[in-house]
């Protein structure tokens, strides 16, 4: 079992307590890590604050050092993603997409780098202030708390790190406690690439610990946070007047209109609902299907389902692995009961060995159901039926969530109107609620929070506006 240690202030610290990262497929655990005391997460905020205070990166240094951390990324592509698939039960071609897409997220966020700037403002245009003139400047907002969740341990961390590197602040990032030797694999890797000590440290712990600790530091300017609803309210309730982008629950919509192309959106949206066993935020989870077509969808969605492989993350041809924990599948099925118990089919799947949860397919719910209602983060789909568009937008407008949704349909008013009234921050027309490459902005509504992720975007909210007004007089 291989040991880690945090990473604080270029430094790598261990502590007495430790924690076992288990393999999600086969329970065992394969590597220990240090937990962070209040002692440690206090001097990784003081580590960032001091080294912030010393001034920020010039922008071309910024981007050296993120640049060489993607190129470092892609060097050791197969010892990250088998991290990953070992720590999150993610299966293995997943794990290697993820690689690519998180090199991504930080090549881009090295290219945005050189590209910080402001504006010109003609307050000269006002009587009075003819021999002025005013221009923005973006300066970093300080410290940066990220906190970082379990399905995507590399590419959701670097939409946090690498803007924040980008923008010129100095983080402490806190990663998932079920996940967190992706992170620490990635410090070292800036370590490698030269980053000045302090600006990213890694602490490890327990929300109710390190998370709460670092919700209370004054120290910290902003916080970056994936996950629940529940904690994301508390971080706003209990950050003061701190900056927050939230990235929180959701339970994707996707239309399936009677003009669409009944095979294309079946096979899309089958692989789409049960990638990484339906642990992504924008799973498909809610099929709002025409009743004209419902019949045909559901035959050819459940056939299309079945050609996925479930089993061993390992294995390269695995599409659905393991849940992240024997305890969250477990909850999965209870839902999928209670909504039988309430009227539901199911069609397939709805049952379980250990963490592995077959793919599950339910009709005949409605939204008084959690796993209509909620988010239930599992491979678990509900197929509803409406008999005309309008009425189908105010059904999917129900849910309190908002992140991304969708619409198949060969009918361009359909989608248009669909688009302009499905209350989401992202939408889509003839592709699931899933897709998603990481320079779009990327951000919900209503309970699922606010902010924006995609390098270009965050910086914007990594950083703040300064206004300089210059009073020039006459030249002598």
């Amino acid at each position: 079992m291989e040991d880690f240690k945090l990473y604080i202030d270029g430094q790598w610290v261990d502590t007495e307590e430790k924690a076992e990262v288990l393999d999600k497929y086969s329970m065992e655990p394969y590597a220990s890590v240090p937990q962070a005391s209040e002692k440690e997460v206090d001097q990784a905020v003081k580590a960032a604050e001091d080294t912030y205070n010393e001034g920020p990166l010039p922008p071309y240094e910024r981007f050296k050092i993120l640049k060489k951390v993607s190129e470092l990324m892609q060097e050791n592509k197969e010892d990250l993603a088998l991290t990953i698939t070992k720590e999150a039960g993610k299966p293995l071609k997943q794990a290697r997409t993820e690689i690519d897409r998180a090199t991504q997220t930080v090549e881009l966020s090295a290219e945005e780098a050189k590209r910080i700037s402001g504006e010109g403002v003609p307050v000269e245009a006002s009587p009075g202030s003819e021999n002025r003139m005013a221009f923005t400047i973006r300066v970093p907002v300080g410290v940066v708390g990220a906190i970082s969740p379990f399905n995507f341990p590399m590419n959701l961390v670097c939409h946090k790190i690498a803007p924040a590197i980008a923008a010129g602040n100095a983080v402490v990032l806190k990663p998932a406690s079920k996940t967190p030797v992706t992170a620490l694999k990635l410090a070292s890797l800036f370590h490698e690439a030269g980053l000045r000590k302090g600006l990213f440290n890694v602490v490890i712990g327990s929300g109710s610990t390190v998370g709460n600790q670092m919700m209370q530091d004054e120290r910290i300017s902003l916080y970056t946070f994936t996950g629940s609803s529940k904690v994301g309210l508390k971080l706003k309730q209990n950050t003061g007047m701190n900056k927050l982008i939230l990235e929180l629950g959701n339970n994707s919509p996707v239309i399936i209109d009677k003009h669409a192309d009944i095979d294309k959106a079946a096979e899309n949206t089958a692989a789409k609902s049960y990638a990484f066993a339906g642990q992504t935020c924008i799973s498909v989870q809610r099929l709002y299907v025409h009743e004209e077509v419902k019949k045909e969808f559901e035959n050819k969605f459940i056939e299309a389902l079945r050609k996925l492989k479930v089993g061993d993350p390992n294995d390269p041809d695995t599409d659905v692995g393991p849940m992240i924990g024997e305890k969250e599948a477990e909850a999965a099925v209870e839902w999928i009961e209670e909504a039988k118990s309430g009227g539901a089919t199911v069609l397939h799947g709805g049952t379980r060995k250990g963490a592995l949860l077959e793919p599950t397919v339910l009709t005949d719910v409605d939204e008084s159901m959690k796993v209509v209602s909620e988010e239930v983060f599992a491979p678990v789909v509900s197929i509803l039926s409406f008999s005309n568009l309008k009425e189908g937008v105010k059904e999917v407008n129900k849910s309190k969530y908002g992140l991304q949704g969708g619409i198949f349909t060969q009918n361009v008013d359909n989608a248009f109107y669909a688009a302009r009234n499905v209350q989401v921050g992202g939408f889509m027309v003839n592709d699931s609620s899933q897709y998603r490459v990481d320079l779009m902005p990327y951000g919900g509504v209503k309970e699922s929070g606010w902010g924006k992720e995609g390098p270009k975007y965050t910086i914007e909210d990594m950083t703040e506006e300064r206004l300089v007004v210059m009073n020039l007089d006459d030249p002598s």
